[in-house]
This record gives structure tokens, sequence and C-alpha cells, in this order.
């Protein structure tokens, strides 16, 4: 609407009104007369508007407000205003005026007016500065919102407002509170994050019926121990500040709900913290914990509990144990500089080692410190596998065969693995080694070391300028009202909510402050020089023992559970898992009964020492401590070599096996290297020794499935008589051929033609830096229980959920395009929220495995279904984030900006309901 309509003022008896995300630039004489006809109107909404636009005349006459006596809520915001309409402080009966997201240039003297008023949102108006030492008149205030303002200080007239319940001064640069901010006696809520804050505002401590506050982003080192005076708070979000330590009495706040603490400095956690029973939302990450550990305290306040209650039944102990990661392409040398480090003799013709590795290193008996080595073969059909292992407090020694580099393979060489490693572990530490340096000439060992390190400070430099490039975006967006950015396709960010924005924006400021922490410089190694070994042996100790480095290295642990842990892992342990009630009587002997054996056994499980599934219906009857045995038959399922293969296979029959035995199973290896399907009972003899029983096989099947590394096409509802010799199971990796085969679409008409009245759904998720190994493969595998008639090849999976063909596409990087995973359907346009609801779930396991790369950049966005009717070869992409977001109201139809005259229905870009598949929702 651009005018009102004349029959309004025939609506005498309205009480509310809502003219808001209309085209009104000024009420004329007809519309003043017409508001004004409305004597009963008690709420009134003109929110996204234009009246800002038109600065002279003034937008606003005097004539309309004055006569609407009875009016209580009044909408004004995201119109831009830069002044406020005249008469408004004789509205005497308002109490609800929102002026927020305006261009206000300072507080507006007729609010002093409104002596009824109770709440007021002034957010979003950047330029405000200050307030007026009058805002005291507003004595009935209860809430007051002055987010995002600039505000600088506060008046003392802010603390005589004594109904105020409710104070948001988020977003601004406030450095201290007023001296008599604690006369607020009713304040409930009170929100002081993103300022500019060192000390905690003792006034705050007055506050004894605040319920709710919020001091994130500020940069407070200390926590008074007053704070347990807050005896109703039930929401305390102090994360991302410089806090070192917690007081005492917080664990004296027996009312909290909500403890916010993330990426602080924190490493002990009181004692007693478990008695904040009902903390539901726990957040703690990124703080140098040590006791309890962090593995420990990322599962929660009961899991704390359990930890200080077994630490007082026993006696603490420190066991300065690091994890050591070496990490390389093939033929880099780390088996024999493992071997070195470790003070073995290599072998001098010895065979690359290959998959995964793990060995114990007593590094230096003295200072009781050990390693766990971990070496990953630097195959790439070894990628499903290898991304588990990495993990945050590790150690990463990246080997870089320096005899072989030259700066045109420094991607191949080094680049791709800090990408890979840095999306997986933000900040990790990482040793750069350069192997066979006794092959190079001294001059050319000085070149290559100082060419990877000046090309790893540019790989750097350009992922950290591109992040930065984002911010700036997105500041530039929020610098804009969401009117404006959705009232062009063509804006950044278009129809992004400022919420989300704001989550981006976090998230890109993540990834700039954690990026990977290398050292320099490279260091030579040469399995003839022992002076090289001996010196990157020390520089390995020096580093581990550098608390801020690796501040959780001494972490403290019950004695009863490192007990348990040597009982677990005690040699020879020979069998492939133990049951819950086997584990329960280890932990007997360690002095652990029943009730407190699962959060021993969840911490050795996030530490790395066992896998134990606690949330797993199957899984959790039973631990699996012989990790060593497990990554043996995990190495199998990444095998590439026939010959190796069916050595195996052929190997359990003796030498009696027969030719017709070993033809058959000559066929079955060939299926497996090109469609990646064995049955179960050739899995069986594949797995022999490490797989023993029938039971046996089932828990490894079952462990692999929930990895994501396999799928079983046809699980019978119930057992065949022959156990599992029924069961095939398919592994993505192993799968060859580039397109799927077309016998799942028999039924209907592939995605790659369908017919011209069908609309076509695709969301696309870009990866810019490096797209996570093994992703596509776990994925394929992990969408399994949601799909029917399937079929997959390389890079595809064809499939039904129920009649709704789905299929999910990935393509790898190539210059200058980045890697892409693509969900997409298809369907008629009434029909269309069918396919979202194919898709729907499809996109949640996506997210859930993302979740898993805290460190990897990615984008979202939706394709414009009239591009891809029209086959075009670069579709016009819709932002992600719209995929969180409601539809907004009266929006039917968006215009593509690739063909400005086409639009596009909006159920084809927005969901019918919010999804979480936003990167920024991380």
């Amino acid at each position: 609407l651009r005018r009102l309509p004349a029959a309004l003022r025939r609506l005498r008896r309205l009480a509310e009104l809502d003219l808001s995300h209309n085209r009104l630039r000024a009420l004329g004489d007809a519309d003043s007369a017409a508001l004004a006809a409305l004597a009963g109107l008690r709420k009134l909404s003109l929110s996204h508007n234009e009246l800002g636009v038109l600065q002279a005349p003034p937008a606003w006459p005097a004539s309309p407000l004055p006569r609407l006596a009875g009016l209580e809520e009044l909408d004004l915001s995201f119109n831009r205003l830069r002044r406020l309409p005249e008469g408004l402080g004789r509205l005497q009966h308002l109490r609800a005026l929102d002026v927020d997201h305006n261009l206000l240039p300072a507080f507006p003297a007729p609010l002093l007016e409104l002596s009824a008023l109770e709440e007021l949102d002034c957010s979003g108006n950047r330029h405000l500065g200050a307030l007026p030492e009058g805002i005291a008149a507003l004595r009935r205030l209860k809430t007051l919102w002055l987010s995002g303002t600039g505000l600088t200080a506060l008046p003392e007239g802010l603390c005589q407002l004594g109904a105020l319940e409710s104070l948001m001064l988020d977003g601004n640069s406030l450095r201290a509170l007023p001296a008599g901010f604690g006369r607020l006696q009713r304040l409930k809520t009170l929100n002081l994050s993103s300022n500019l804050l060192s000390d905690f505002p003792a006034a705050v401590l007055a506050l004894g019926g605040l319920e709710e506050l919020y001091l994130s982003r500020n940069q407070l080192t200390l926590l008074p121990a007053g704070l347990c005076q807050l005896r109703q708070l039930r929401a305390l979000w102090l994360d991302n500040n410089r806090i070192r330590y917690l007081p005492d009495s917080i664990v004296r706040l027996h009312s909290l709900e909500e403890l916010v603490l993330q990426g602080n400095h924190i490493a002990i956690l009181p004692e007693g913290f478990g008695q904040l029973a009902r903390v539901t939302l726990w957040k703690i990450k990124d703080n140098p914990l040590i006791q309890p550990p962090y593995e420990v305290c990322m599962k929660g306040i009961p899991y704390i509990a359990a930890y200080q209650q077994e630490l007082a039944h026993s006696q603490p102990a420190l066991k300065p144990r690091l994890k050591l990661v070496l990490l390389g392409p093939k033929g880099a040398g780390k088996t024999v500089l493992r071997r070195r480090l470790m003070g073995e003799e290599a072998a001098g013709a010895e065979a690359p080692r290959r998959g995964v590795d793990v060995t114990d290193w007593a590094a230096d008996a003295r200072r009781g410190l050990a390693f766990i080595v971990y070496e990953l073969a630097g195959e790439p059909g070894y990628d499903a596998i290898q991304s588990f292992f990495l993990s945050p407090g590790a150690l990463y020694v990246l080997a870089v065969d320096l005899s072989a580099y030259a700066p045109q393979r420094f991607y191949g060489a080094v680049g791709y693995f800090l990408h890979w490693l840095g999306a997986k572990v933000p900040r990790a530490v990482v040793c750069m080694v350069g192997t066979h340096a006794d092959l190079c000439a001294e001059r050319e060992l000085e070149e290559k070391c100082l060419d990877i390190h000046r090309q790893i400070a540019e790989q750097e430099k350009r992922d950290a300028e591109r992040l930065r490039g984002l911010v700036r975006q997105v500041d530039e967006a929020l610098g804009q009202d969401l009117e404006v950015r959705g009232s062009s396709p063509h804006a950044a960010f278009y129809g992004v909510s400022d919420k989300n924005l704001r989550r981006k924006k976090a998230q890109c400021q993540y990834l700039l402050n954690n990026r990977p922490q290398i050292l320099s410089p490279v260091l030579p190694f040469g399995c003839r020089e022992r002076a090289q070994a001996r010196r990157l042996r020390e520089k390995l100790l020096s580093v581990a023992e550098h608390r801020d480095i690796f501040p959780n290295l001494h972490r403290v642990l019950p004695r009863s559970w490192q007990v348990l842990e040597e009982l677990h892992l005690q040699p020879p342990a020979r069998r492939l898992w133990l049951s819950w009630w086997d584990s329960a009587r280890l932990g007997l002997q360690a002095g652990l009964t029943e009730d407190r054996l699962q959060s021993a056994l969840s911490y050795l499980h996030e530490s790395g020492k066992l896998l134990y599934f606690e949330e797993h219906g199957t899984l959790r009857e039973y631990v699996f401590h012989n990790l060593p045995r497990l990554i043996d038959i995990l190495n199998v399922f990444c095998e590439r070599d026939a010959t190796a293969l069916l050595r195996r296979l052929l190997g359990t029959g003796g030498a009696a096996a027969d030719e017709l035995r070993a033809a058959q199973l000559r066929h079955y290896v060939e299926g497996f290297l090109l469609h990646g399907l064995l049955p179960a009972h050739v899995i069986r003899l594949l797995l022999e020794p490490h797989v023993q029983s029938h039971q046996d096989l089932q828990l490894i099947l079952e462990l692999l499935e929930n990895m994501g590394l396999c799928y079983c096409v046809n699980k019978a509802r119930r057992e065949p008589p022959n156990g599992t010799a029924a069961a095939w199971y398919k592994f993505p990796c192993y799968v060859r051929n580039e397109v799927p085969h077309a016998e799942a679409w028999i039924r209907g008409a592939g995605l790659g033609g369908p017919p011209l009245a069908v609309e076509q759904l695709q969301v696309r998720y870009s990866f810019p830096f490096v797209f996570p190994p093994g992703l596509f493969t776990r994925y394929s595998a992990h969408i399994n229980r949601h799909v029917v008639q399937r079929s997959d090849g390389r890079c595809q999976v064809y499939a039904y959920r129920g009649k709704v063909p789905v299929v999910v596409s990935y393509r790898p990087a190539g210059a200058p395009r980045p890697a892409t995973l693509s969900v997409a359907s298809h369907a008629a346009l009434p029909n269309i929220w069918t396919a979202w609801q194919a898709i729907t779930p499809l996109l949640e396991e996506l997210n859930a495995l993302l979740q898993e790369w805290p460190g990897l950049h990615y984008t979202v966005h939706v394709l414009c279904s009239k591009c891809l009717k029209r086959g075009s070869p670069n579709p016009h992409a819709f932002p992600g984030e719209l995929l969180s977001q409601p539809r907004p109201e009266g929006l039917t139809e968006i215009i593509c900006p690739k063909n400005g005259s086409e639009r596009v229905n909006v159920a084809l870009v927005y969901p019918p309901t919010p999804t979480v598949a936003s990167p920024c929702s991380k």
C-alpha cells in the first residue's frame, strides 16, 4: 500500500490496525483523516514502511497522532526515520513504543513526555550516542531496549527507573555502570554483552532479584566472590572473555539453568561444581581445562559431579600423556621418522606402512612424559577412517619429503594437509618436519625449507583475507535495514535476518581466531643423522611441556579411572570387545561401583582410549577396549590391493583351498573393489582371526554402520536361518562406477530430465578451502535409513523417499570452482512440499556430520528452480540462511536476478517449516 483505503474511516470500533510491510512514505490529509476517525484504536503498527524516505517536507504531519488519544501501542520500527512525528508526546495512554532500527541522531525529547510508557525499544539506532538525564521521567518503564545504539556511558537518571525489569544494553561501548545502578531492584534481565567491560560491574551484585545476566564478549578477567548474592539467577552468560578461574561461591547459584563459559582461560572448576544440577544449557569449549579434563566437562554437569565425587573417593593422579599424530603424503618417510624418534632401528628396505598404526612411546621416563603415537597413511584410500584420529589437544607432525619437494607440489605435500587438519581441529599445533634431508645438498635444503615456510604464510594470508572479506560483507549487510536487504534479490545476503548475519559473522570470527598454530621453522630430518633425530625429539618434548601450548597435558584424574584404563588395556588384551558386565567386573577391581562406572568409561571414550557408545541402542552394552585390533579391522576395509585381499581370504582355508572356492572369492573381491559390495560371510572370512564368532561379526558390522563406513543393502526384518549369510553390505568408498545404475529409476523419470511441469529443488553446499576427506562416502552411508531403491555412483546417489526421487551429488574441486555437495529433488509446484519433505532429513544428516568439522568453512545456497529448468550452467543461488528462517508474511514470489522478468515461487526457496541447513547455525 502507498496510501490508506478511504473505507478505513468507517471502522470506528477498530481496536488494532497492522499496516506493516507496506510502502507508505507519508500520510496525506486523507490518510490522516482516516486514522483520526479511528477513535477506538488501541494498537497501531506502521513497521517496515518508508516513512523516513522523505525528509523535506517532513514525512509525518502533526495532525494524525494527537487525535489517537486512546492509543496504547505504536510500532514505527524499520522506517529510516530521522525524527519522530510531532505530537507524539501527547499520547498519554501509550504503553509500548517501538522505534528500533531507524536513523535517529539523538534520543527524541518527546519520548520523555510519555508518562504511561512501560516498553520502549530504541535498538539499532546506531547514532543515538547518549541518554538524557531526564529519562528518569519514564517512571513506569518496565522494558528498555538500547542494543546497538552507540552508547559509551549511562546517566544517573537511568538508575531512578524503579519499575524497570528488563534492560538490553548489548552491542555498545560501555566501560562501566553508574554508581547508583544497584537501585534498580526490580530488574530481572540485564544484557551487557558485546561491550568494553574489563571489570565485573560491582553494582550488579546489589540486584538481588536478577534472573538473567549476559556479559558475553567483554574483557572480563575476574569474577567477584560475591556472585552468589544473585540467588535468583537462572541464566549466566560469560563466554568469550578472559576469565582464568571461577569463584568458589558460584556453586551456590542453585537456581542456575544456563551457564555459558566457552572461550575463556579456565583450567580448574571449583569443588562442588556438580551441585549446579539444574543447569541444562552448558557450554565450556575453548578453555584449557585440566580438572576436570575437557572430555568430562563437555558431557555436562552430571559427569562433572561424578568426576568430582570420584576424586573425593580416590587419590588424584597426574598422568602427562600426549597424543602425537604423524601425517603427510605417501612416501614422506613417516614410518622411519617414528622409529627414529622412538629410538628404534629402522629397517633399510622396510615397506611403507598401510592404514593407521598406533604405538605407545615412553618419551621421557624421568619426567614421566609419554606419547600415544598415531601414524596415518598418506594414501587417499584411507580418507574415510583417518579423520577419526584427528582430535583437539594433540601434537601434529607433518612430514614432507624434501628430496622430492618442488614449489609447484606445495599444496599436495603441505597445503592440503594444513587445510584438512585446520577444518577438523581448530588451533591445531603443527610441527613441520622435512624428511630425507640427508639426500639434499645444503643450499637445496635451505631453499626448500624457506619455500615451504613462505608458501604456508601465503596460504594462511589468502585464507584469512577471504574470511575477513566475508566479515566485511556481513558488516555492510548489517548496516542496512532488513527491509533494504529484502527489497532486491541483487542485494548481498538477500532476505537474511540480522540474527543469522550475526551468527555468520561470529562463525567467521571463530575461524579467524582459531587458525592452525604452525611451529616454525621446518625441521630437517635424515635417517642417517642421529643428531637430527635427537634434536627433533627434544623439540617435541619441549613443545609438549609448554603450558601455553598444551595447558591440559597435566590433567588430573581420579586414581580409580586411571586404574580402570590400565585394566582394560593391560596385555594381553586379546579379546575384541568386553560386555558391560565384563567391564563392570574390572571396575570393581579399580574400586568403581557400577553406578560410577559409566562416567569413567565415557571419559575413556572421549579421550580416545577405548570405544563406548553410551547412547547407541545395541553398542552401549559393549566396550571396545582393543583399539589396535579395531584399527587393523578398519585398515582391512581401506585396502585397495586385490591380491592382498584375496590372500587374506584364501589364507583362512589353508593350503587345501580348492580352485572353485578361489574363483568364487576372486569374484567377490572384484565386485568389492568395483561396487563396494560384500556378503556378510565373506566379510567374516576377511576379518579372521580378528573376528572369531557370529557375535563378533554382528558387533563389528554394527560399529562400521555407526561410523558411516558401510550399510546393509538387504537388512531382513527377521534373522535368517543361517545367521548373517544372506546379508550384503555396501562400502561406498569402494564404488567406482561414475554414474549410478539406472535400475533404481525405472519407476520414474530421473532427476537428469524431469518433465517440464516439474519444479526442481536443489540445496548446494560449497567448500572453498577443503572438502572433508571421506565426507561423501560417510554421508551416503548415513542417509541409507531415510531412502529406498537407491543406486550409488562414485559421486552420486539416486534414491527415493517414499515415492519422491532424491539425488545426492558430489563435485570435486576444480580451478577456480570449489568442491560442492548437493541434495536435490523435484515435484510439481502444488506438491513441492513433498520435495522439501524428502530432502529435509537428508540435510539434517549432512549438518550433523559437518558438526564434526568445527574449523570448516562452507556455505549453503538454494539454487533457483527457473535457472535449473532452463539448464543454466551457473544458476542463481539464494542464501542458504533462508532455510532457517520463516517465510515472510505476504511474500509469494521472488525475482531471479539472472532474468529480471522471471519470478520464482517462494515455496521453491523457503521450506514449509524452517530447517537448520545453515552454516551459521553452528
